[in-house]
């Protein structure tokens, strides 16, 4: 039986005690968490920080939830204790944070929803593709924005915290630094520092394209999808609320819970065995940082009051 620490307690610590619940072959033998929000399981060890946590468990694999701001720091210190470990995305968003450290290769970035049906086969024999689209429909309120969230120095902004699924997925298909890109992000709520929507065309080193069109003010169903241009004018489709449909159907997507557990089973293995082509290498997301980077950076900022003017 695995030990499992998770690193974080709230919001999304919660989804992963769930998940974790019914994992074959796992336990969850603490939670680290100052102020825990999440409802722990009976007799859980309950510790103020990751360093006293990783000291008393010695635990296998450690999941963290925590903030961009101590994500990677705690990622790291648990994969020095010789753990392997599934950090949440965006796990920083700087992305010279990720310059190479000893024992990075044992920390893995928690896209879930690269586990959905077909992506295996896809991850591990990409075609060519000559253009991506990366899709985002939600709708977060005041209420998701609150503490960290609020600020885009803490927690970055929509490409960071929603359509990154998304977008590490193409970009993983697609090689090349990103050479230019055009973008407008558009405030209308005003309810944060994050934006409302970012719109953005962006040409890598290869000549592949690719554009974003990611919002979360949406007031119908969410969706967040790829479209892969291959060449010969054929398309493949990665669909669902969160791409958890894969290359498969909707009706006959997996849960959350479900793609959670078939990470969490990838990353223990990866300790003795090869790595999973879903699982996500934290050495890999520096690139998707990168481009996020570069997307605001060269972007035109519009505000609802000067779109009322204009």
């Amino acid at each position: 039986m695995s030990r499992v620490l998770l690193v974080g307690a709230g919001e999304v610590g919660a989804k992963h005690l769930v998940a974790l619940a019914d994992t074959p072959g796992v336990t969850v033998a603490g939670v680290a968490d100052p102020c825990p929000r999440a409802e722990l399981p009976p007799g859980t060890p309950l510790f103020a920080s990751w360093r006293p946590a990783l000291a008393a468990l010695s635990p296998e694999l450690v999941v963290v939830a925590a903030p961009p701001g101590t994500a990677l720091a705690a990622a790291r210190e648990a994969a020095a204790s010789g753990a392997m470990v599934l950090v949440e995305k965006p796990a920083t968003t700087d992305p010279a944070a990720l310059a190479s450290q000893p024992r990075d290769e044992r920390i893995f970035v928690g896209f879930q929803s690269h586990f959905a049906p077909g992506l295996d086969g896809l991850l591990a024999r990409s075609p060519v593709i000559e253009r991506t689209e990366v899709l985002l429909s939600v709708r977060r309120d005041a209420g998701y924005f609150r503490g960290w969230r609020r600020t885009h120095s803490a927690a970055g902004g929509v490409l960071h915290q929603q359509a990154i699924h998304g977008l590490a997925l193409a970009l993983r298909l697609m090689p090349g630094d990103v050479r230019t890109a055009e973008a407008t992000v558009v405030h209308r709520r005003g309810l944060a520092e994050t934006e409302d929507q970012v719109i953005a065309d962006f040409v890598l080193a290869g000549g592949q394209t690719g554009r974003i069109d990611a919002r979360v003010d949406h007031p119908g169903p969410p969706r967040h999808e790829v479209v892969l241009h291959l060449a010969g004018g054929r398309r493949l489709w990665v669909r669902g609320r969160n791409l958890e449909a894969g290359l498969g159907v909707a009706d006959a997507a997996p849960t959350h819970e479900e793609l959670r557990r078939r990470m969490y089973t990838s990353v223990l293995d990866a300790a003795e065995g090869p790595v999973h082509p879903c699982l996500f290498p934290l050495s890999a997301l520096r690139r998707t940082l990168e481009v996020i980077d570069r997307v605001y950076h060269d972007a035109h900022v519009v505000r609802a009051a000067d779109a009322a003017a204009a």
